[in-house]
């Protein structure tokens, strides 16, 4: 859970996350939002790749990265947990 909140704390990679709701995007499609370089693009997305909140499909020669919703879904139960007091906290 440390590295999927350390991504997260980041408002550049929440944009990326953002544009990823609207649709899949390769690398080029998602720089064309951001003022910063590709490497440091690139380093934002292997945050975002190693947390697994993002997925990889390699599409001809571009690779399209896609939010991985199963993990959103598994950090919301925890966040929503921790408001349920009839739960008992692990």
């Amino acid at each position: 859970m440390d590295s999927i909140f350390k991504a997260l704390a980041d408002s550049s990679r929440r944009k990326i996350l953002d544009l990823l709701k609207e649709r899949d995007m390769s690398v080029t499609d998602i720089q064309a939002h951001f003022p910063f370089t590709q490497a440091s693009l690139s380093h934002h997305l292997d945050i975002l790749k190693r947390a697994d909140l993002v997925v990889t499909e390699r599409r001809g020669q571009f690779i399209h990265y896609s939010l991985n919703t199963s993990v959103f879904e598994d950090v919301a139960q925890m966040i929503l947990n921790y408001f349920n007091y009839d739960t008992p906290h692990a």
